[in-house]
């Protein structure tokens, strides 16, 4: 019975352990993968895909593994590698020539760690975030450290975000969508380690997906009924206006007849003339 007790505890200390794993995320290290066998993991629900660093870099394996992974059924976004030594336009420049808006399942993330950034310039930082969303349409996740989520993003400023977060000791103690919780995942159709993340109880893959085209046309009629309501108001204001004309217009009727009366007269009297 003993044992039994411990074995439980040590389970609930590592969720990943009792929960199927939810997602990995790949790059030009994991080499060529074969999609249709990672599809099989029916535990696997999304897939993130290097797609730049920096201002010119472009990951050599980024458009077969968008390609390969979508035909599978796989659910597919992409993540961009932030750096310290350009400017966010610059960065900017080289994600949207690289990630086709119509291309992607899940939101961008913007992926953020201290081995590329010698100093953070929260201020270019908050330029890409910017010109991300107005490019995609949608918030992009980040991808930090629990370290560098502490020193710089746990502020009110950043809580509309949602965060990828990567601890391989334990849970984040902060609050979190995404946890990538092993750099050393093994998957059948991937040669060596390949990362696994899982998402918060809390949410599901909806969560992270990329707004569709139904979603904004639910939303279109609901402004417009607002904005039309004010419109059926001021046409109910200006109704009472409507009768006053029709009546200015039927006593110039009468006129009109009169006129064409008047007609015949004048062409008699050419005639008589």
């Amino acid at each position: 019975m003993k044992r039994v007790v411990i074995l439980i505890g040590v389970l609930l200390s590592f969720p990943f352990a009792l929960h199927a794993q939810k997602g990995i995320d790949v790059s030009h290290y994991q080499d060529s993968i074969n999609w249709s066998r990672v599809a099989k993991n029916t535990s696997i629900e999304f897939v993130y895909v290097k797609a730049t660093e920096g201002a010119s870099i472009s990951d050599k394996m980024y458009k077969y593994n968008m390609k390969k992974a979508r035909e599978a059924g796989l659910l597919v976004g992409s993540y961009h590698v932030y750096s310290s030594r350009t400017t966010a336009y610059q960065q900017f420049a080289n994600f949207k020539k690289t990630v086709g808006k119509t291309e992607q399942d899940l939101v961008p993330v913007l992926d953020i760690e201290a081995v590329h950034c010698q100093k953070l310039y929260m201020k270019r930082v908050d330029k890409l975030l910017e010109l991300m969303e107005n490019e995609y349409g949608v918030k992009p996740m980040i991808y930090t450290s629990e370290k560098l989520y502490n020193t710089h993003f746990a502020i009110p400023k950043y809580k509309k975000y949602h965060y990828f977060i990567a601890n391989y000791k334990r849970e984040p103690a902060m609050a979190y969508t995404v946890w990538q919780y092993t750099q050393h995942g093994k998957q059948k159709g991937v040669a060596g380690f390949v990362d696994f993340s899982k998402l918060h109880k809390k949410y599901t893959v909806e969560t992270i997906k990329m707004p569709t085209k139904d979603t904004a046309d639910v939303d279109q009629p609901k402004q417009k009924a607002q904005k039309t309501e004010p419109a059926k108001q001021d046409q109910a204001k200006a109704a009472p206006s409507k009768p006053s004309q029709s009546k200015a217009t039927k006593p110039s009727q009468p006129q009109t007849t009169k006129s064409k009366s008047t007609t015949p007269s004048k062409s008699a009297q050419a005639k008589k003339n």
